[in-house]
């Protein structure tokens, strides 16, 4: 079963490709579960999203690929959405979606917010204490679990997309924030997408999916794609990771209920 729930759409301002390419190319991957899950609309750092009137338009044109393609492929509907307490949009929280993805692009820094995997404040690595924003964004993490708003953590450790890497344990960094992944039931995504970036590994690392397996804490896969020919990218790589461990099914969400399948 090749799974792939994390895939984004020109919605979001910077991902490519028309909606039928994305499916399209999971086809052709061999993608047997595809999900749409595109930046959900906030008021904040609104260039890198949907706005809140493009919902009802995403979630109709989802569906219908989902008719469409239905004899080839089973097409999902979710977003992806920024844990910032002050911006959650209610809308989308409520929305009739399969799974909501909860992710941190942003932590407290200097008393502003900080995107921390925008290229284009890598410079702001240069006066951080690096294990202090690790922890940073691990608190951030354990918070939005503790939510109760979300079915997927986004990108477990994207706070090493640059290749800063702690001093300190990073398994003691996320220690908690795995505990209340565990108890709020969600799912953590092993995704493709870190091949891509400096870091040129997978979310999560090894360290930290062996002890999210030792938690009994479920995994889906994602590739994370802002273009059509990513969809899929390296899905062997993080299957085969995943089998290493001891995984041997992978989640799903229709209508935010859990289903795990075999691999």
């Amino acid at each position: 079963m090749r799974i792939d729930l994390h895939n984004h759409t020109p919605r979001c301002n910077h991902a490519v490709g028309t909606m039928n390419e994305y499916v399209e190319q999971a086809i052709q991957k061999g993608i047997d579960i595809f999900g749409f899950s595109d930046h959900a609309p906030m008021s904040f750092d609104p260039k890198y999203r949907m706005s809140l009137n493009e919902a009802d338009e995403y979630e109709k044109e989802v569906k219908e690929l989902a008719d469409k393609y239905k004899d080839q492929i089973n097409i999902l509907l979710g977003y992806e959405v920024d844990f910032l307490p002050n911006y959650l949009e209610e809308r989308i929280l409520q929305a009739p979606v399969d799974y909501l993805i909860g992710s941190v692009h942003f932590i407290p820094k200097d008393s502003n917010l900080w995107g921390f995997d925008n290229p284009e404040f890598i410079g702001e690595y240069k006066n951080a204490d690096i294990d202090k924003i690790w922890q940073d964004y691990f608190d951030a993490i354990e918070a939005m679990a503790k939510s109760g708003l979300f079915q997927i953590v986004g990108h477990l450790d994207l706070i090493k997309v640059f290749n800063f890497k702690p001093k300190k344990d990073v398994r003691l960094i996320a220690q908690k924030a795995l505990e209340a992944i565990k108890k709020s039931g969600m799912a953590i995504e092993i995704s493709s997408a870190g091949f891509r970036k400096p870091v040129g590994e997978p979310y999560p690392s090894k360290e930290l999916l062996e002890v999210a397996y030792e938690l009994d804490i479920p995994i889906t896969l994602a590739s994370d794609a802002h273009a059509p020919q990513q969809v899929g990218q390296n899905m062997s790589s993080i299957e085969t990771l995943a089998k290493e461990i001891g995984y041997d099914k992978v989640a799903v969400f229709r209508q935010k209920e859990l289903e795990l399948l075999d691999f």
